[in-house]
């Protein structure tokens, strides 16, 4: 089999969940690539960078393309045929579509979309909406493959049957259990964690969607009532954008604040309870890497989470803003430490997110 040369276009390599998942992929399939190039379409790279370049047929490209400048797209064209790739996959769903356009120009036959989130995630004005239909005309019409993590992202992006379109396919995302089974050590004497007492989890940068301001209100509450409940947030621009507010409830000592973090394996040892309360999502990493953990989890009910979560928990999870909804049930699992197997679906998890699995449905995509 003749291997060939791709294309990924992200807009950064800082730490999310659409990053990490490109770099477990590439971790596990980079011997069935010649040449691997990460498109960085904002022009930097970031906090991944580093385990990014340790693939040896890897090369990271860093160039800002605009959203609608034509030398942008004249530099791309002539960087397609000298690079001479054979197959593009663009990550950032609507906003591929001049990416894509460009790609059939430079006669690349796979061109390949996913998406990665399951609602717009900009501020919608008349002329951003406008713009927006425009480029997802266009990965509709030049896509060759148009890949998402969730039925719900096409059931939003996509009005009519996408069903029936053979070029529409859902792909999970893969998660390893094995650094999560095999990590031991926990992270309660450098947080000064008590050993019985019971940590509320989070794991996710900060951003609207993943509704740190419910989890702050949530964790009031509980703290309060509570004199061994502790919360352990952590992700991208976490401590920095939270911690005057913190300070304010003068919680810092029971509310514990990180930025990114590379020691999840730990941070997830370390909690009793996982909470995710997501406004939108695309498929959450995060909340499969607890349910891999063993840990009991408490969500939010929108469709991409019970997309990706059995049913026989589903009606414990609750509107994403609901603060006394969520208060009672990680209540319960506080109070019923000694017995939280029905929270738990470690089983289900490891079973529907093989990554063996669904990294050979990707890359059979490319």
């Amino acid at each position: 089999m003749i291997k060939k040369n791709f294309c990924f276009f992200v807009s950064t390599l800082d730490s999310g969940g659409l990053e990490n998942y490109l770099l477990r992929f590439l971790e596990y399939k980079a011997s069935d690539f010649n040449k691997i190039v990460i498109f960085c379409k904002a022009g930097r790279g970031g906090q991944l960078e580093k385990r990014y370049s340790s693939i040896s047929n890897l090369i990271i490209y860093k160039k800002k393309i605009g959203f609608f400048n034509p030398k942008d797209y004249i530099s791309l064209y002539t960087f397609f045929k000298k690079s001479k790739i054979d197959t593009i996959c663009d990550f950032t769903g609507n906003f591929a579509g001049l990416i894509l356009f460009t790609a059939n120009l430079a006669t690349i036959k796979k061109r390949v979309v996913f998406y990665r989130g399951s609602t717009n995630h900009f501020n919608e004005s008349k002329l951003r909406l406008l713009y927006n239909k425009f480029v997802k005309n266009l990965t509709y019409r030049y896509a060759t493959n148009i890949l998402s993590n969730s039925n719900a992202a096409f059931d939003f992006f996509f009005s009519h049957d996408w069903r029936n379109d053979t070029r529409f396919k859902v792909i999970y995302n893969g998660i390893n259990p094995q650094q999560f089974i095999e990590e031991k050590e926990n992270l309660r004497n450098e947080f000064n964690i008590p050993k019985d007492g019971f940590v509320v989890g989070h794991t996710g940068r900060y951003n609207m969607a993943k509704n740190h301001q419910t989890i702050l209100k949530v964790a009031k509450e509980l703290c309060t009532k509570y004199n061994d409940i502790y919360f352990l947030l952590c992700g991208n621009e976490v401590k920095d954008k939270l911690k005057a507010k913190v300070k304010k409830e003068k919680l810092e000592d029971r509310i514990i604040l990180q930025n990114n973090r590379e020691d999840i394996p730990k941070v997830l040892n370390t909690t009793n309870c996982y909470y995710f309360p997501s406004i939108t999502e695309g498929q959450p990493n995060s909340l499969i890497e607890a349910m891999v953990s063993g840990i009991p989890i408490i969500a939010s009910n929108i469709e991409p989470i019970l997309e990706t979560t059995p049913k026989a928990i589903h009606h414990r999870f609750k509107n994403p803003m609901d603060v006394e909804g969520f208060v009672a049930e990680i209540e319960k699992i506080y109070l019923n430490r000694d017995n939280i197997s029905s929270y738990c679906c470690t089983e289900w998890a490891r079973k529907h997110f093989d990554h063996k699995v669904l990294f050979e449905k990707f890359y059979n995509e490319l």
